[in-house]
């Protein structure tokens, strides 16, 4: 039988050789401005499931905090849903019921299947409290 002294001694300490490595170069994480009024008031007053927080959060930043053509009026680019739904890690049904759940809360609205109008304050009435207009889309 072997001595245990031997064995642990051929183990090697697996944080150890996580904390060795060099960072990569160029590695930058991305970051989204997301407004504090959606984790203070609509997650708390909506209770979100954890995939309409996911697909939320995704149109918002497609629409507001990223590059887009139509961010003045609100309106997201086209999205794929088998492409979208595969990404978030759900079936194109469960995607589609949840975008027709964050709609029936007023946050997003379509336009045509694939686009939507996403509110930048979330509910209209945020909107008007915080003065955003959208060009007269509404």
């Amino acid at each position: 039988m072997e001595d245990l002294r031997s064995i642990l001694s051929s183990h090697h300490n697996k944080s150890k050789a996580h904390a060795t490595k060099e960072p990569v170069e160029d590695a930058k994480a991305s970051a989204s401005v997301i407004p504090d009024l959606f984790f203070d008031e609509i997650l708390i007053q909506y209770k979100l499931s954890r995939i309409e927080i996911i697909l939320m959060m995704h149109l918002y930043r497609l629409t507001w905090c990223r590059p887009n053509l139509h961010k003045k009026y609100g309106i997201a680019p086209i999205i794929s849903y088998k492409d979208s739904s595969e990404s978030m890690g759900v079936t194109v049904e469960i995607f589609q019921q949840t975008l027709r759940r964050l709609e029936s809360f007023g946050f997003i609205e379509t336009i045509r299947a694939g686009q939507y109008f996403v509110r930048k304050y979330f509910t209209e009435e945020n909107d008007k409290k915080y003065g955003q207009s959208y060009d007269n889309f509404l």
